[in-house]
């Protein structure tokens, strides 16, 4: 009999889907997971059918939430599980004022509000993190998978299919996702040398697809001439645009972990980012960085034109 579970997810997209595996694992033996996060987060997930709850922007209409939650999935069985994700005290309490009994690493102050401490995994890469914490919950001891697998929903898969030919035909595009909010050590993450990058790879006769998120289009449009502007585009029709790309480059973003996560034939291009915790995983991903500093473009280009030679399209 499946044992419900309501996950508290991350708040960022990336986290999210570098804690595919681990949710995957939490299924595998016998959770039935109940998710809970971001309003991006059902159309992100939208190929597991999993359900997704939206987190209310209170705290009491949070609390109110997971209590509606809980008691929907109680039907006589006790008291429910509950995993925070996130380190955060807030994602902890949020959890235990709904009554719900939650696990989780004991950090941020928030041991007192956990019913079950997890073991701190051993991995620096935040793959590795989330792992563990399945691990514990399960109480196995296993390998990390080397892909995330993101899956994609079939109405999904058929937008982006269909705006990959409307904007590149049928020969082919690469996309760029040259945009990254925030910082590192007050270090911005955004590679300095991506528009001059993008001018070259330009000649390289392959249209170029950049999909900018809420207020980047105007400076998709001012550095980037050369790409097509797909604007408004759902993250998993994008996911799957992604999936279709001869190749993806792009900087630390939400974008680049999604394209990791569909096994596109990836660039990341790091600076500031610590790449042991943060790189994008997956098979088919080059990761280039220099921290603190960036890579060199020509070091760039060169991996480009290599990984396009022995890329094919993925249909």
């Amino acid at each position: 009999m499946s044992k419900p579970l309501v996950v508290r997810l991350c708040n960022w997209i990336g986290d999210v889907v570098l804690s595919l595996p681990a949710l995957r694992l939490l299924e595998a033996n016998g959770y039935e997971l109940h998710l809970y996060g971001k309003g991006w987060a059902p159309t992100v997930l939208s190929g597991t059918g999993w359900p997704v709850t939206v987190r209310e922007k209170t705290l009491p209409g949070r609390v109110a939430q997971l209590k509606t939650l809980h008691a929907s999935l109680r039907q006589g069985r006790g008291r429910v599980e509950a995993l925070a994700m996130p380190n955060s005290f807030s994602s902890a309490a949020e959890l235990r004022l709904a009554n719900l009994l939650v696990a989780g690493y004991a950090r941020d102050g928030r041991g007192l509000l956990l019913a079950k401490r997890l073991q701190v995994g051993t991995g620096p890469h935040a793959v590795e993190s989330f792992w563990a914490q399945a691990c514990g919950m399960t109480g196995q001891n296993l390998p990390v998978p080397r892909a995330l697998d993101l899956p994609i929903a079939e109405a999904a898969r058929a937008q982006g299919q269909a705006v990959a030919r409307e904007h590149a035909g049928d020969g082919g595009y690469i996309c760029i996702a040259p945009f990254a909010a925030g910082t590192v050590h007050k270090m911005p993450k955004k590679w300095p040398g991506f528009p001059a990058f993008v001018a070259q790879l330009a000649n390289h006769g392959l249209p170029l697809l950049v999909c900018p998120g809420p207020g980047e289009t105007e400076e998709a449009r001012a550095l980037y001439p050369q790409a097509r502007i797909i604007e408004n585009l759902p993250l998993d029709a994008y996911a799957a645009l992604l999936a279709g790309s001869r190749l993806v480059v792009a900087n630390d973003t939400g974008p680049a972990h999604i394209a990791a996560a569909v096994g596109a034939p990836m660039i990341s291009v790091l600076g500031p980012t610590k790449v042991e915790q943060w790189a994008p995983w997956g098979p088919n991903v080059t990761i280039l960085s220099r921290r603190p500093d960036w890579p060199e473009m020509a070091q760039v280009l060169d991996t480009a034109v290599r990984t396009l030679r022995g890329s094919a399209p993925i249909r």
